[in-house]
């Protein structure tokens, strides 16, 4: 990955360095227990091409030792053959990259030296206390010849003084990007705007990029998103039609359609909604924005509770509300 300056623009400019990761297998993936035909991510690959994506994210490299492969589709695990299954030799511009969670990977096996791998990207997923296992973890995939990147989770419960001290540990490690996370789709634009600040300027001083990754518990999703890459975070995430954990995350559709480089087309995707998406709908598969994400994004609350509301069949959205104030 290349190391780009973080500049601050404005909505109209042309950003060359602004790249798009699709999430769509990984995080949508949490809906559906990553139950996904190979048509669906064979056409998926295929219209991330069309649309210009630069990256796409096949899922986790979960342990199978710690996770049932009985109990999850193959993209909780991302073998290089299921991936080569659909990529074949990834003869395109487009990027691969899986997310690893510390903890729940067992990186120094389940992840092959990159001249061995069609993957080009590392994600590591980490807490705020594991961010020097996160640090260990991320050496040993710049070793292995990845690109990395570190994607810092429920930043809205950290205290500034933990993320800055997190922030510093990471921009003296070999990380190539460092992500903001609204995991509980919990900020505002201007809360946004602060810290992306604080991550650019960590980013610009090591020579790093910094990305976006963003929840729609409040429909803010795409517009935290776009707020952060005004103040120069470069690395955009977003699935179509918003599919991801709970609330879902920032539509890729919205963000194709307003980013203003050319390489960029939203019809492919478009359509692969008409073709796949409406009938995963039309199934039962259900995410998006509800009341209950809502109240747990207003009170900074891990979505679980509202998952598990919603699939009890509840409706009582007061009661539910005084249930998450009681915990806080």
């Amino acid at each position: 990955m290349d190391s780009v300056q973080c500049q601050k623009r404005t909505l109209m400019d042309y950003c060359p360095d602004i790249k798009v990761m699709d999430c769509t297998l990984r995080d949508g993936g949490l809906v559906n227990n990553f139950a996904f035909s190979d048509g669906f991510a064979r056409d998926l690959y295929e219209a991330n091409i069309k649309a210009g994506v630069d990256y796409m994210e096949f899922g986790y490299k979960a342990s199978r030792e710690l996770f049932d492969p009985k109990a999850f589709g193959k993209w909780k695990f991302c073998s290089e053959e299921d991936i080569r299954a659909i990529v074949g030799k990834n003869d395109s511009p487009l990027k691969i990259s899986v997310m690893a969670d510390v903890g729940r990977c067992n990186y120094k096996k389940d992840i092959l030296p990159a001249k061995d791998s069609v993957i080009d990207m590392i994600r590591v997923a980490t807490y705020i206390h594991q961010i020097p296992a996160a640090i260990k973890m991320a050496e040993d995939c710049k070793r292995k010849g990845y690109e990395v990147a570190v994607n810092i989770m429920a930043v809205s419960k950290v205290n500034t003084d933990d993320l800055y001290a997190g922030l510093e540990l990471l921009g003296r490690s070999p990380v190539d990007a460092i992500y903001l996370v609204d995991s509980f789709g919990s900020f505002y634009p201007e809360q946004i705007t602060k810290l992306a600040q604080k991550y650019v300027e960590v980013a610009n001083a090591s020579g790093k990029i910094v990305g976006m990754h963003a929840h729609n518990n409040q429909q803010l999703a795409f517009a935290n998103t776009i707020e952060a890459c005004r103040m120069g975070v470069s690395l955009l995430d977003a699935t179509v039609s918003g599919m991801g954990r709970g609330a879902g995350n920032c539509y890729m559709e919205t963000l194709l359609s307003f980013l203003k480089n050319p390489k960029y087309d939203e019809v492919p995707i478009i359509r692969f909604v008409e073709k796949h998406i409406l009938k995963l709908k039309e199934e039962g598969t259900v995410w998006g924005y509800d009341i209950p994400y809502l109240l747990t994004g207003i009170l900074n609350s891990h979505p679980s509770t509202a998952i598990r509301f919603i699939k009890e069949g509840r409706t009582d959205y007061c009661s539910f509300m005084q249930e998450l104030l009681d915990v806080e």
